[in-house]
């Protein structure tokens, strides 16, 4: 496969421009998991030359991490890991904590269940008002320094809390929501990573599978999924963006023979220094990825797409309701 790749500033091997997002593998507000399935789709997307796994503590409370741990046994070295820190969780609910204490005591969890002695790049998941931003980027900064993570990453974060992080730490990458239906970062943060050399790490790059082209109206999603709290999946908003979806289809189809999926991150893709975040937990979830690589949308197929959107989608909605609760 002709795997395109990027460099991130201070991680030695070249990344490829789509990553395997972890969440769902978790189980965690993804309605379950299969922990053999997840080790095998982890292994196929690095026999498929996709290097780049992305997973988080919080996705299930440890186990995403613990599963990539167990995957990357005996393979390490062909993997690149982003993980992430700052949020803990109790009886309460899930909530942001930035403290060098919360560092210290994530970082060497995170490292026992990934069954590794370094992380390739350590983000900071959401931005914590509580605590100087300065002062969590110090503290990553130390762990740099001690071998424990390569490379400092930000998520969820705007330019000017970048700005304040980037005073006592060199920042490397950014991961924002990113996809063609959540196109916020295009009126700041996206800019600001282009200005300042910063890799992004676009996460729910297939908008939680509405840009696969799997999903219709008769769709149903089980258990905790966290779809069924997505406003994108109420109607009638679910039916505006389904109709996008369609049409979409339809122009990736006629004027490239590809899939709308493959539409979906080759549009991330030529957005500038981005990688798209690739969510799945079975082998066959990874199925056209190689689709993705090898060619570029023209000017025209932007403005159309733009055009669609617009036609289709009349009452629009972010990704704010993810967000988690502050302290």
């Amino acid at each position: 496969m002709n795997v395109e790749t990027t460099r991130i500033e201070g991680i030695p091997i070249p990344v490829s421009r789509i990553g395997l997002g972890t969440w769902a593998i978790g189980g965690w507000m993804w309605g379950g998991t299969d922990d053999n399935a997840s080790v095998a789709t982890i292994r196929s997307a690095l026999d498929q030359g996709i290097n780049l796994i992305d997973t988080a503590p919080v996705y299930g409370f440890g186990h995403s991490e613990e599963v990539v741990g167990k995957a990357l046994t005996g393979m390490r070295e062909r993997a690149v890991i982003a993980t992430k820190v700052a949020l803990e969780w109790g009886d309460g609910g899930v909530r942001r904590n930035s403290t060098p204490a919360r560092i210290r005591q994530e970082i060497e969890d995170s490292l026992r269940r990934l069954r590794t002695d370094y992380i390739d790049l350590y983000q900071v998941h959401w931005p914590d008002a509580l605590v100087p931003f300065a002062e969590t980027a110090a503290e990553l900064e130390k762990l740099r320094a001690e071998g424990k993570i390569l490379a400092i990453g930000v998520s969820n974060y705007s330019p000017q809390q970048m700005n304040a992080f980037s005073a006592a730490a060199k920042l490397a990458a950014v991961q924002p929501p990113y996809n063609l239906f959540e196109r916020a970062i295009e009126a700041d943060v996206l800019p600001y990573a282009r200005e300042h050399g910063l890799a992004v790490l676009a996460y729910g790059a297939l908008c939680r599978g509405l840009l696969s082209g799997r999903i219709s109206e008769s769709t149903t999603f089980d258990g905790d999924d966290l779809r069924n709290l997505d406003p994108k999946f109420q109607q009638p908003r679910f039916a505006q963006y389904l109709a996008a979806v369609d049409a979409l289809a339809v122009l990736a189809r006629e004027r490239h023979g590809k899939s709308v999926l493959a539409l979906a991150i080759r549009w991330i893709l030529d957005q500038g220094p981005t990688i798209a975040l690739w969510g799945a937990r079975r082998p066959d979830q990874l199925r056209g990825i190689n689709d993705a690589f090898g060619w570029m949308l023209s000017a025209k197929d932007k403005a159309d797409i733009d055009a669609l959107l617009a036609q289709h989608v009349t009452d629009p909605v972010g990704p704010d309701f993810m967000a988690p609760s502050l302290r």
